[in-house]
């Protein structure tokens, strides 16, 4: 055993500032009155003068014999409440009982005195508010409690406990919120999304805990300026008038004023203190703020991380520091390399003539940024098709240089692997193209790309007479095995914004509106992620495992092509890998309809995937959770068929060359409409969904659509090893990455999935907020194209900019990094050596 912490004596000589400031403003405006209002009455009598308070506290307080003081005293005259009763057993028992490293004694008093006499308080590591409203302190009382804090002392509060002192501003801040009113009164079961695994409070609760309590609404929600452990999904309960929303918050900690404090809204029955759940949340929240074990309550408040952006605007006529931003990856040694899809410096012309042999010819561009020098390089250019700027879709085009990926041995081969559309290919009669993946080098020595030394590893066929769906992302994973996402190469036009099943537009015999020819087609590699093994000669291998051979027989064989893992999705720009689970995950942008059709199917959803196995995930038959599109007539499209059926679809189109019977559909994970996440409706006895829009419930209300554009993002794995101040906190570890070109309502979270339904369409349990650490707005992260982790644990980001097609002065590389610190308390304070 190593000695006990020092407990040296510090004189605090406190005065009470601002507690009680505005009492009586506040009262009239009924601001802290409606936060007390269905707890004992209080006196709004005015504030004394605080007076002088000097007191000695050992710090940090209390010892290796750990104790607990608990604090019942109340505003209100009569009989100890039963509640306060079964806490103060429960917290006994779980002081008497369980590992011996983890045991402490408990005193329990109604008597404030206590928080004047500085010996006393000062033995204890731990105060615990078993409370109910009200003024329960006097003045004095108050900065006693507040010295004991600014010593290392440690708080817990339990439910009516964000009623005290309602009119103190440093117990505001204390406890982190105060109740609102309208919130319920009664006791309602509901489920408690458990967001943080590794916080000794709730490392061993379910993900969804489901419970009956008083559930407490929030005058001002606290989320971001404490660390939230757990929510209550107001979708499982009646949250009254006060209810705050997806974003419900009900048990957090921080660090505050020199010491510890954590507080649950639980609580409020005299049954929650005999689960076994609650008392392993208050053992793990009183281990935290005892000093028995250190946690991390830092990791989700915003101002403990720092946007920054990287790269500054282009010079002018040059794209010396960025091109047109479509992707990026991090090298081993920490450089970032990014590329530029081809739509040129907005101010140079565009060529859209067909009779032009230069017809949309644009520069793909490769730039790398260097963190140890903060420099920027152009390592090269590719000549792309990918350039004709904007308007419809016969003249737009998202053709270019579309994805990047670095080899598992680049820190040795120098292997740069380049997802484009070569101007060289393009068929300007037949408006057709060739879309390449191929492997470069990569030189450190001269910071170039050798673009001689080009191995073509994949290149198929692309119609390029109309925009849209180009896909683009790659990824590996722990196999060695290249993931490669494609746009299903379709017009957004023909079918109103629903199924994109349209057969009859065509140039030259080639369809540009029926996303059966491609996305649908098992012997096409459009509007698919494709699985292939990178060889050394610059060839490639099929894994085994992908969703087809392509030596299938049935239908008179030749139907398909073995590199498809993945069918059925529509433009997946971005996908990652997990390569601790070898899980894939992908989004892809949906269809334009703005509102659910009863005669053609769901509006658009834009789509996030965790992907555990090959599969067809639907476009243009399905979206969401099997939610079928109706079928296209002919010879008049726009007449309805019947509804595709999502567990056996059929691709009848005339445009189709694979087989016509299609794996069954697979449900996706998260999938968001401009009205809401996760739109579901009643079903009929066929399973087809009403889509009657006043029917819709939304499984997902963290989010919701508009104008959106699905970006996925990365898994974090945080690295114990690395010494990085900077890298992200463990508590986003197995954390997925979802986010939108857009940042209104549109998601821009980290979401936790649960391990039993990943990749069985299992939506998620829990979802974080980032808008406050990932900025948005002009001046933050405005337009999300691209988000990676780095080596050193920071988030790199591009922001697109603000103009379509072409770069301009908000295009960016920016770094989010976090400055908050480790785990508290510190490894010298903690009460015990740990067993």
């Amino acid at each position: 055993m190593r000695p006990t912490p020092h407990q040296t004596p510090l004189p605090v000589r406190k005065l009470a500032r601002n507690r009680r400031r505005g009492r009586m403003a506040a009262v009239a405006a009924g601001v802290v009155a409606a936060g007390v209002l269905s707890g004992p009455a209080v006196s709004a009598r005015p504030a004394p003068e605080p007076p002088l308070t000097t007191m000695s506290i050992t710090s940090p307080p209390g010892s290796s014999d750990v104790r607990v003081l608990i604090y019942h005293g109340s505003a209100a005259d009569g009989e100890e409440s039963p509640v306060v009763n079964a806490g103060i057993e429960a917290i006994e028992e779980i002081g008497q009982t369980g590992p011996a490293a983890g045991r402490f004694r408990v005193t329990a008093t109604d008597d404030a005195s206590v928080f004047t006499n500085g010996t006393r308080l000062g033995r204890f590591n731990a105060v615990v508010f078993l409370t109910g409203g009200g003024d329960v302190l006097g003045p004095e009382q108050e900065a006693g409690l507040e010295a004991y804090m600014e010593a290392g002392g440690g708080f817990l509060g339990i439910h009516d406990a964000a009623r005290a002192e309602p009119y103190s501003d440093w117990f505001t801040g204390l406890v982190g919120a105060r109740p609102a009113a309208g919130g319920p009164t009664n006791v309602q079961r509901a489920t408690v999304e458990v967001g943080d695994r590794r916080h000794p409070a709730t490392q061993d609760l379910p993900l969804q805990w489901k419970r009956p309590d008083r559930w407490l609404d929030w005058a001002k929600n606290p989320s971001g300026d404490v660390h939230t452990v757990a929510r209550v999904r107001e979708s499982t309960y009646q949250p009254g008038t006060g209810a705050n929303g997806a974003d419900h918050p009900v048990s957090w900690c921080r660090d505050y004023d020199g010491g510890r404090s954590f507080y649950t809204g639980m609580g409020g029955t005299e049954s929650s203190y005999d689960e076994t759940e609650f008392r392993s949340h208050l053992r793990g929240a009183l281990a935290w703020t005892t000093r028995i074990s250190q946690a991390d309550c830092k990791a989700t408040i915003n101002s403990n991380y720092k946007a920054e952006r990287l790269t500054q605007p282009n010079q002018p006529g040059q794209n010396d520091q960025i091109g047109e931003p479509h992707g990026l990856v991090t090298a081993p040694d920490g450089r970032v390399f990014y590329i530029g899809r081809g739509g040129a410096d907005s101010s140079q012309p565009v060529v859209t003539d067909w009779n032009d042999p230069d017809i949309g010819k644009g520069r793909g561009e490769i730039h790398v940024y260097d963190p140890k020098s903060r420099k920027v390089t152009l390592a090269g250019t590719l000549d792309v098709f990918g350039n004709k700027g904007g308007g419809d879709e016969l003249t737009k085009v998202e053709e270019g240089l579309l994805g990047i990926e670095l080899d598992p041995r680049f820190a040795e081969n120098g292997w740069v692997y380049l997802h484009y559309t070569p101007h060289s290919r393009i068929d300007r009669d037949k408006r057709m193209a060739e879309r390449y993946v191929s492997r470069f080098t990569y030189s450190s020595r001269t910071s170039r790309l050798d673009l001689n030394s080009e191995k073509v590893l994949l290149k198929w066929p692309v119609q390029i007479h109309s925009c849209c769906h180009a896909g683009g992302g790659m990824a590996w994973d722990s196999k060695g095995n290249l993931y490669i996402a494609t746009g299903d190469n379709n017009s957004s036009g023909f079918s109103d914004g629903y199924s994109g099943n349209n057969p009859q537009p065509n140039y030259k015999g080639v369809s540009f509106a029926d996303a059966r020819r491609t996305a649908g087609n098992t012997n096409n590699l459009n509007g698919k992620i494709l699985r292939i093994h990178p060889e050394q000669d610059g060839t490639y291998t099929l894994p085994e495992g992908n969703l087809f051979t392509g030596e299938e027989t049935a239908e008179g064989g030749g139907k398909t092509r073995g590199e498809i893992y993945v069918m059925g999705v529509r433009n997946p720009a971005r996908i990652s890998v997990d390569k601790k689970t070898d899980t894939l995950y992908a989004g892809w942008v949906g269809p334009d309809a703005g509102s659910p059709s009863t005669t053609w199917g769901p509006a658009k959803y834009d789509t996030f995937a965790a992907i555990t196995e090959p599969g067809n995930h639907g476009w243009p038959y399905c979206m969401g959770n099997k939610q079928p599109y109706r079928d296209r007539n002919l010879p008049d499209p726009t007449k309805p068929l019947g509804w595709y059926d999502c567990n056996a679809p059929k691709n009848e189109s005339p445009n189709n060359d694979g087989l016509v019977n299609l794996p069954p559909v697979t449900s996706n994970t998260i999938w968001y409409s401009p009205q809401g996440g996760g739109p579901d409706f009643p079903r009929d006895a066929n399973g087809i969904p009403s889509y009657k829009a006043a029917e819709q419930k939304f499984l997902l209300p963290w989010l919701k659509g508009g104008g959106q554009a699905a970006m996925d993002g990365p898994v974090y794995r945080y690295d114990e090893n690395s010494a990085s101040a900077a890298k992200w906190p463990a508590y986003w570890d197995g954390k997925w990455f979802v986010g939108d070109f857009y940042d209104a309502d549109q998601p821009r979270h980290a979401v936790l999935l649960d391990p039993k339904t990943t990749g069985q369409g299992g939506i998620p349990v829990h979802a974080e907020s980032l808008k406050k650490i990932v900025p948005i707005g002009n001046d933050g992260i405005k337009n999300l194209m691209d988000w990676k982790f780095g080596p050193d644990g920071t988030l790199y980001v591009l922001d697109y900019g603000r103009g379509f097609f072409t770069s301009d002065s908000r295009s960016a590389l920016w770094q989010v990094t976090y400055k908050g610190g480790g785990p508290t308390p510190a490894a010298d304070q903690l009460a015990r050596e740990a067993q």
